[in-house]
């Protein structure tokens, strides 16, 4: 395991799901979290004293609406303020369904801001100074979606896909940075298939209805035409994962967009 000790991790939507699973495991292994989301006053005291009680030094939670750049920049200073983030995981995103062509324009607008654009501006503010340091570690949480396409989707796929071509670029720039030693400045992509959240639980729920069957057979049938494996990844195992990208001996795994899928993009 990592170990992060004396390091920060601005991970942002961490207060649920996968970005709350990455926090969980980094703040295991000793990082100072700094926590993004929209959240409720006790959701966030909740989320903070739990990170604490798993290994953080500390963990504070950090405003800024991702659709406004002007917000970005207010979190990347105070988190800055606060020390900096030697690993960025931008992990918050939205999503809409609907055709291309009944996609309302504001949504289109929301979808790229937060999914993509707000990688661009965080990335921004954060890689210099990582490179300053000769070590850090941004990890964007990309999806399948990222290196696929999805009917009714063309926003987020569209942003996805972004992510993991604005990815690419920022490790090419920094990929020379640091050394084996400091452990260099590395940009990746996660990318999961079906994971186990909240919000895929009325799917489940639904399909377990549709076929008269219990919750695992409903998960097998749901899965069936899309990841081979016919199981879910939990949130944990993508925070595992983020966390191995975090030590130094990555250092040369760089650019990549890494598939947790069960098979999905092999097909």
């Amino acid at each position: 395991m990592a170990d992060l000790t004396g390091k920060t991790a601005l991970i942002t939507g961490s207060v649920q799901g996968i970005g709350l699973s990455v926090a969980e495991e980094m703040a295991g292994a000793g990082a100072r979290i700094a926590v993004h989301g929209l959240a409720g006053d006790a959701q966030i005291e909740e989320v903070c004293t739990r990170l604490k009680g798993l290994g953080a030094p500390q963990a504070e939670f950090f405003h800024g609406d991702l659709r406004d750049p002007a917000q970005i920049t207010h979190l990347m200073q105070a988190v800055a303020d606060w020390g900096g983030a030697d690993i960025l995981v931008n992990n918050a995103g939205i999503q809409h369904t609907a055709p291309l062509s009944d996609m309302p324009h504001e949504t289109w607008e929301a979808i790229i801001a937060v999914n993509l654009s707000a990688a661009f501006y965080t990335m921004q503010a954060a890689l210099p100074v990582m490179a300053e340091r000769g070590y850090g570690r941004v990890i964007n949480i990309a999806s399948v979606q990222g290196l696929i396409g999805s009917v009714n989707k063309a926003p987020y796929v569209a942003a996805k896909h972004g992510i993991v071509g604005l990815s690419k670029v920022a490790a090419l720039e920094y990929a020379a940075v640091g050394s084996r030693e400091s452990g260099g400045v590395t940009v990746n992509c996660i990318c999961p298939g079906w994971t186990e959240t909240t919000l895929i639980g009325p799917q489940i729920d639904a399909r377990a209805q549709e076929i008269g069957d219990d919750r695992d057979a409903a998960v097998a049938d749901l899965l069936k035409e899309k990841q081979p494996s016919l199981r879910l990844s939990d949130p944990a195992e993508i925070g595992a994962l983020a966390l191995w990208l975090c030590d130094p001996l990555a250092h040369n795994v760089t650019g990549t967009a890494i598939p947790v899928d069960g098979g999905w993009t092999t097909q």
